[in-house]
């Protein structure tokens, strides 16, 4: 028999709250933390909106916040948000067997210190040209390599194997969107082999400034309802026109069972499902078929031995985007059969924007709460019905519904495909 694995400790930055109950009392009440960009000055984007986490104080979780002073926002929303699982899974002071305790993330890249290298440019010019010797000399006098290094995926792996001493397994994977449900899916598999028996699994990101939003504007990805932020995110509905890119964290402490019990931790859920597909297609469309989509639902009701009609609700992708939320709706009905227009489907990204490598981390934690307290959170904004999106979207307002498992998809750029299924724990 497969060693079980469930979660004992969640917690949470995102832009509708910087722990998992106030975000969730954000999300029960169709609340937003979308609004103009503060980051940067945008005033010249395409895209003036995103979906920032205001007022984090990283003092608020740890003792010595100025030791990370030089990390990126990805690092310092993983520690708090790593912070707060670790200790809901009491594990803060230490695991019972570090060499059996590991990390896997799911984690993007900090933001380069692009300012600081167009300053160095220009200083080296010589008139069109630029002088490669100039610029090599005030790049070592004036760049931070400490900084630079901080800036790399897996340095919030890294930097929370040392904050909890977890000697195990240490990995990161950059698959976009799709990177954190990635992470929590191969975690799972580290403990189900026997190889740890606690990892920490998540996701952390931040691609809030100027180069993050220009690339996703050249992809004509991002909403542009400057003049309605709080309403610009609106998956499924008729008139949606792009995501709105969002930052935060998401942590999940993943135990075996009996490992679990033995400390008689708190259980949060079970995850008992994991698919994980690729379209094989382009790098930035989505299989019009939604073949891998397809595909890795039914590969994840196989892992967790669940027929269609079992799953209680589906936290979509959701992006509100054109294409995907349609490929989408197709996927599920596809793969659930007649049973898709029974399930009630969501997309919590209509509140908090894109977290893009930490969304699907902090949507299978959406996924516990609602099995937790039996509560649909809503997809707000759907006002126009969608002809080819006919599902339940649970539009606008929370809803409260019996939930024993619930879906999570994460659909990422590059064709990956992720579906995680978790359960109410029973013994």
């Amino acid at each position: 028999m497969r060693r079980r694995v469930v979660v004992t400790g969640i917690g949470v930055i995102t832009p509708v709250g910087h722990d998992v109950e106030s975000m969730w009392q954000v999300l029960r009440r169709s609340g937003s933390g979308i609004g103009h960009i503060t980051h940067f000055d945008a005033s010249r984007f395409p895209t003036k909106i995103a979906a920032e986490v205001k007022d984090f104080d990283l003092g608020r979780w740890i003792s010595n916040p100025e030791r990370f002073a030089q990390c990126g926002r990805n690092v310092t929303f993983a520690i708090a948000a790593a912070t707060e699982a670790v200790r809901a899974a009491g594990l803060a002071s230490g695991a019972p067997d570090p060499t059996r305790f590991g990390v896997y993330l799911g984690a993007g890249e900090g933001q380069q210190d692009f300012g600081r290298f167009m300053q160095i440019l220009c200083r080296s010019r010589k008139g069109t040209e630029v002088d490669l010797e100039a610029f090599t000399r005030l790049g070592l006098t004036h760049l931070d390599p400490e900084t630079e290094i901080h800036q790399e995926p897996n340095v919030p792996a890294g930097v929370l194997a040392s904050l909890f001493n977890a000697q195990g397994p240490n990995l990161n994977c950059l698959t976009a969107c799709a990177a954190s449900s990635q992470a929590i899916g191969e975690a799972t598999e580290i403990i189900r082999r026997g190889d740890a028996d606690i990892m920490l699994s998540g996701g952390a990101h931040s691609m809030i400034h100027p180069f993050g939003v220009t690339g996703f504007n050249l992809l004509t990805a991002l909403s542009t309802h400057n003049d309605n932020p709080t309403g610009a995110s609106r998956p499924f509905d008729k008139n949606r026109d792009g995501f709105v890119l969002g930052e935060g964290a998401g942590m999940l402490v993943l135990e075996e069972l009996e490992h679990a019990r033995a400390r008689k931790a708190t259980i949060f859920g079970e995850l008992v499902g994991f698919g994980t597909t690729a379209d094989a297609y382009r790098i930035t469309d989505t299989h019009p078929e939604g073949r891998g989509a397809v595909s890795c639902i039914q590969m994840a009701l196989k892992d967790a031995g669940l027929n269609t009609d079992q799953i209680d609700y589906i936290n979509a992708h959701g992006t509100s985007t054109d294409v995907n939320d349609r490929v989408e709706t197709m996927a599920i009905r596809k793969a659930l059969g007649a049973d898709a227009y029974q399930t009630p489907v969501s997309s919590v990204k209509s509140m908090m924007g894109h977290l893009i490598a930490a969304a699907g981390a902090v949507e299978a934690i959406v996924c516990l709460l609602t099995i937790r307290d039996h509560i649909l959170p809503p997809t707000t904004n759907y006002e126009t019905p969608d002809p080819d999106c006919d599902l339940d979207y649970v539009p606008n307002v929370a809803r409260p519904a019996p939930v024993e498992r619930a879906l999570s998809n994460s659909f990422g750029f590059g064709g990956q495909n992720i579906s995680l299924i978790l359960s109410k724990f029973r013994a």
